[in-house]
């Protein structure tokens, strides 16, 4: 079965090619540069770049692999959550291709895909856990199966790593600003600045990270004014002993309050034996290595796929879709996009089972 991915919810355009649960090929085209000069993603602009690269994309993407539209069994597409402008592009030239060529067509859940998409490199069981930690959410689910999410938590406001692109913005480092708030934190004590870990004292699973941004807005306007460093500040080399102090308390800040809600997550489904992480902030290195050592300590196993396939990427969504094709699911053209804020319907529609003689 040879299944088409298409992801367009946010400023990355991707096509891949999935055959029989095995990534092909994938081609892709960022936008980051261009919203580097905005400081953050423009959903306008967003939207007209996506529907300047779909086309060529695909093109690259079937030739490449000796392919036409007639060879697809499969066209999946991200649906949502995501920008409204830039989902609708990808799902309307998931229909337009679906319809032309007969394949069958299947939304696919961004988030969900995020977290199956280890499974192309890794053997996925189920049940377990679901860590999704992305630039827009935060969320904690019990992983029945493939097609069954059960959310156990979730933010309240600013996601995760929202809260690392804002704060890497007040510090001044060049957009995006995660991988480099990564290295910085490495060369820095964590131990140095106090930042809270916040919403822990409580009993619920979810997050809220809006007030340890806050924090740190208020340590950096408490520095002194000759403390002063490069901006945009590009390379870590740079930066000043404060500033990885900084990078490395906030994200460690971050890192904390992730793992205990996952640990009271855990303590609540002892049945849960298996952690997947996944979303951007799960290529973050300090995120990934403690994430570890609480699995180890539980005598568990972490699942996370590599970091090319945290950010947003089309080998989740053609696997997503060919994990959904293959338990009978399916989209007629009435599928819609989904924008963030709202939910998802279940409106998945199934095969019915075959008559046996």
């Amino acid at each position: 079965m040879l299944c088409l991915g298409i992801e367009s919810s946010c400023d990355e355009t991707a096509l891949a090619l999935v055959k029989d649960g095995r990534l092909l090929d994938a081609v892709l085209a960022s936008q980051a540069d261009m919203h580097a000069l905005f400081g953050g993603v423009v959903p306008e602009l967003a939207s007209r770049e996506h529907y300047r690269y779909m086309g060529p994309l695909y093109d690259t993407l079937m030739a490449r692999n000796g392919c036409t539209a007639a060879d697809l069994d499969v066209v999946a597409v991200s649906r949502g959550p995501g920008l409204l402008g830039s989902l609708l592009v990808g799902v309307a030239f998931a229909k337009g291709l679906a319809l032309a060529s007969g394949a069958r067509l299947v939304g696919v859940n961004h988030l969900h895909a995020h977290l199956l998409a280890a499974g192309l490199e890794q053997e996925l069981v189920f049940p377990a856990l679901g860590l999704l930690v992305s630039g827009g959410h935060t969320h904690l689910y019990r992983m029945e199966g493939p097609d069954a999410f059960v959310t156990l938590g979730r933010t309240l406001d600013d996601a995760a790593g929202e809260a690392f692109d804002k704060a890497g913005k007040l510090m001044g480092l060049a957009y995006p600003a995660g991988r480099l708030m990564d290295e910085l934190a490495a060369g820095g004590n964590a131990a140095a600045i106090a930042f809270p870990r916040p919403y822990v004292h409580n009993e619920t699973l979810d997050f809220s990270f809006s007030g340890l941004k806050t924090a740190a807005a208020a340590f950096l306007d408490g520095l002194p004014a000759d403390c002063r460093w490069p901006r945009p500040l590009r390379s870590a080399e740079e930066a000043p002993p404060i500033l990885r102090d900084c990078c490395a308390a906030y994200t460690q800040a971050i890192v904390e309050t992730l793992l205990i809600k996952t640990g009271r997550a855990l303590d609540r489904h002892p049945d849960l034996k298996t952690l997947v992480l996944a979303g951007g902030v799960a290529a973050n290195s300090h995120l990934r290595r403690q994430a570890e050592e609480l699995m180890r300590r539980r005598g568990g196993r972490l699942v996370v796929p590599s970091p090319r396939l945290c950010t947003d990427n089309a080998g989740m969504v053609a696997y997503a879709g060919w994990l959904l094709t293959r338990a009978g699911g399916r989209h007629d053209l009435t599928l819609e996009a989904v924008p963030r804020g709202r939910p998802l319907p279940d409106d998945l529609l199934h095969d019915p089972p075959r008559q046996t003689a």
